[in-house]
């Protein structure tokens, strides 16, 4: 790999584009070369990758830990996911064609074929999985790759591509460095025939922009506010394991964290009291101390927009149960925050907080919680506690997301897809209908020319 390192300062940004450009020309240069390797080849590739990023599993876990915060241990799993992706990857990359029935002695079929050069903008909280996701699907299906980690996540993302890449012939992986700036010129460059971005919804309202301004394919999985109901036939303490592991996993850092808490009355109380005894027994930490059990957010930030969601939520009448202040011991660090009676006009209900808060409203039936979880401009995810199977099927078809969970707020088979809709995106993000947005059909009709 030639690999393009775009400089962190910015203000010039005609020195970003031309990162950008010499990234994209290396991967366009290498396109014909890649396209035209046996699948069966680009499979081996892979699979030689994802033993090189397995076997570099600690380094990768240290890097993301002491980049972004995350517990050590997670950091880990997360790496070996990474792993885990690229060789499902290699398993599943043949995209079939199909044969179409047409007029006798003519032969008629559609083909898929790849994209070109696909760039691949990753989000800093996860950058591992969402990395490898993406790009082991486009390279499988024979396009190359020009991957933009986020600048907040730069040295886990710039070891991971390296990683990869070195596993390559060159070219068919390029490495960008860079913040919005070279994101937009990523996004916005002639030569990248699809983006594939995970981040926030409005960095991918920009790249569907620029990608609709000049015809390119884009595919988006962005923000989120999911839901999780807890209906009144559930085990009530059961129901607060689901909602803190939701809330509190890598401190509410995660695109499909529980953002929203609809529990019925009759079950409330109870739910409540574990949630917060659950909420005071996490240990928020130094992250590679075995100790803690909760990692600080990412950077001041972060932590300034999870405060002022929380301050909004109890000026405008919520209930601090526990929690709502930053800890003295680390710069970032937040306490797992409970909030109860929250209401949809606060911040805490309506825009993505992405940090260790669990904002509860207490609903008066099914019906109510089922409504007030379909509302909001959100449509990745959302999960339903219930015993009942008439309401388990009743969410599926009303929540208007891209995957719903029925009692379990985390899991699923590899290779489930999903469609994030309104602000949290659009295109498949997974298995093997990614595979297929990786690649264009072509229609071939062919008959024999007549005999001279």
């Amino acid at each position: 790999m030639t690999q393009t390192t775009i400089p962190r300062d910015t203000s010039s940004r005609g020195n970003v584009a031309a990162g950008v450009d010499s990234a994209v020309r290396n991967a366009t240069a290498a396109a014909p070369g890649w396209r035209g390797t046996p699948p069966a080849e680009r499979a081996a590739y892979l699979r030689e990758a994802a033993s090189a990023v397995r076997a570099a599993a600690d380094e990768l876990a240290d890097l993301l830990c002491s980049t972004t915060g995350r517990l050590l241990a997670e950091a880990r799993s997360s790496a070996l996911v990474a792993a885990d992706l690229l060789d499902e990857a290699a398993v599943a990359g043949l995209v079939s064609g199909r044969a179409l029935p047409g007029a006798p002695g003519a032969v008629d079929l559609v083909r898929p074929e790849p994209r070109g050069v696909v760039g691949v903008i990753t989000p800093w909280n996860d950058p591992y999985p969402a990395a490898a996701g993406l790009v082991a699907a486009a390279l499988v299906t024979g396009n190359t790759v020009v991957h933009k980690p986020s600048e907040r996540s730069a040295p886990p993302g710039r070891r991971l591509t390296d990683l990869v890449s070195a596993c390559l012939p060159d070219g068919v992986l390029e490495l960008a460095e860079g913040d919005a700036v070279a994101g937009a010129a990523l996004a916005g460059h002639p030569s990248v025939d699809m983006v594939a971005h995970i981040g926030s919804s409005a960095a991918g309202q920009s790249v569907r922009l620029a990608c609709a301004r000049r015809g390119a394919a884009c595919i988006t999985e962005n923000g989120g506010k999911d839901a999780l109901i807890v209906d009144a036939d559930v085990d009530p303490v059961w129901a607060a394991e689901q909602v803190a592991v939701g809330a509190f996993t890598n401190a509410g850092q995660l695109c499909t964290s529980v953002e929203r808490v609809y529990v019925h009355a009759s079950v409330a109380e109870t739910v409540l009291d574990e949630l917060v005894r659950r909420a005071e027994a996490l240990v928020v930490g130094d992250p590679v101390a075995p100790e803690s059990t909760m990692a600080p957010l990412v950077d001041a930030r972060a932590l300034r927009t999870v405060d002022h969601h929380v301050q909004d939520a109890v000026r405008r009448g919520a209930r601090l149960l526990t929690g709502g202040r930053a800890l003295p011991a680390m710069p970032t660090a937040y306490a797992p925050t409970v909030l109860v009676d929250c209401t949809d006009e606060m911040l805490v209900l309506t825009e993505e907080t992405f940090g260790p808060v669990a904002a509860v409203a207490v609903v008066a039936s099914w019906e109510e919680a089922l409504e007030r979880a379909a509302g909001g401009r959100y449509g990745l995810a959302a999960t339903v506690l219930t015993g009942d199977s008439r309401h388990a099927l009743e969410a599926i078809d009303r929540l208007d997301v891209g995957t719903v969970k029925v009692n379990a707020v985390f899991g699923g088979a590899p290779g489930g897809s999903a469609d994030p809709r309104r602000d949290s995106g659009g295109g498949a993000g997974y298995g093997p209908d990614l595979l297929r947005e990786m690649v264009v059909l072509k229609a071939v009709h062919w008959e024999p020319a007549p005999e001279r």
